[in-house]
Order: structure tokens, then sequence, then C-alpha cells
């Protein structure tokens, strides 16, 4: 069985940039190279999962979000981690263009990308995670069946803030300043699991 620890893009591990397709926009957050090896050398596949509307809005192509992620598994790569697959959703149900204007399975939160991983991955789901910013990544862990973590880079702080001020119950399973952080959080948890 695989541990696959799943990951949104914009906002997790890049800085949020407004339909993010250009390489040289690409700017990882700080801290993010290592604790993506981090994970990597415990043992996790890293796969992300990303919804990518720009596509479904005529902005840019699919070849453009693949090249991005080329490149991006290429800076990676400078910190000895690396993105085993990438995921992502062109379409959008309202603002779509032609054939990418559809209601879809893939786009989060719906769990369509986590099915196609397990086409190429033996997802252990009691130890995968979902790590995001926005309340659709953490739901979509938690329609898929793992424990969903928001992380306060982007717009996950803002988030969290909200929803106390409304006194709203978390829909994720833990909050993390960074992606630093949640490394450190899936870590110890495993450690914790496997000495018990």
């Amino acid at each position: 069985m695989d541990r696959v620890v799943f990951l949104d893009r914009d906002g997790t591990i890049n800085e949020e940039v407004h339909y993010l397709h250009r390489p040289e926009e690409l700017k990882l957050l700080p801290g993010v190279g290592e604790a993506l090896k981090s994970l990597r050398q415990a043992g996790f596949k890293l796969v992300v999962i990303t919804n990518q509307a720009g596509v479904a809005r005529g902005y840019y192509s699919c070849e453009d979000v693949e090249a991005l992620h080329t490149y991006m598994n290429q800076k990676l790569g400078e910190y000895g981690a690396g993105i085993d697959r990438f995921f992502y959703c062109p379409h959008h149900p309202e603002h779509g263009v032609g054939i990418y204007k559809k209601n879809c399975s893939c786009r989060k939160p719906g769990i369509g990308m986590f099915q196609r991983a397990e086409e190429l991955f033996q997802v252990d789901k009691a130890h995968s995670y979902m790590i995001g910013d926005k309340l659709i990544d953490v739901q979509a862990g938690v329609n898929y069946g793992i424990p969903g973590i928001l992380v306060g880079t982007g717009y996950g702080s803002l988030l969290k803030k909200e929803m106390e001020e409304k006194g709203e119950k978390p829909l994720y399973d833990f909050y993390a300043e960074t992606l630093v952080d949640a490394a450190e959080y899936i870590l110890d948890r495993e450690n914790h699991v496997r000495h018990f």
C-alpha cells in the first residue's frame, strides 16, 4: 500500500498568482522544498491535485499547465524533492468554454482526481492526507476519506479566522501555518501511530 500526501498547488506549494501559468511567475513558498523532501524520505508519495479553471475559461492551455508542472519539478529537484504525479481539472460548470464547460467529478471538492491517482497508486487511506489552503481542498480530502489539513498560506489563515468568528465547526482535521508545519504534523502522527 502507498502512503500518499495529496497537495493543492497554488497557495500551498507556490505563491498564489491569479491564473498562474507562466513558469517565470512560479515562486515556491519558503520551506516547501525541504518539507516535501522530508515527506518523500519518510516514504510518502506526493501527488498534486489542482483545479485549473483558467483552462476552462480559455486563459491558457493544458500544455501550459503541463509545462508549468515540469518546471515546478525541476525547481523542487534542486531540494531533492519532487512531485510523483500531477492531476488537474480543466473544467468549470458555469464559466467553461466549449468542451471544458461541464459538471465533472474531478473538480474539487469532487474526488475524481483521487480516483485517477488510484490507477497508479495503492492508496492507503489510513495513512494518507490532503493539504490545501482552501475549504474545497480539505473538503475533497474528507469526501475521499482521508484527513484534510488546512495551511495558513494562500487563503488558509483568512478562512480559519472567518470560521472562528462565525463559530463554525472546522471542516479540516488539522490547521498548519505552513506546509513545513503540515509535514511535521504528518511525520509526528505517523511516528506515533507506528510506535503504538
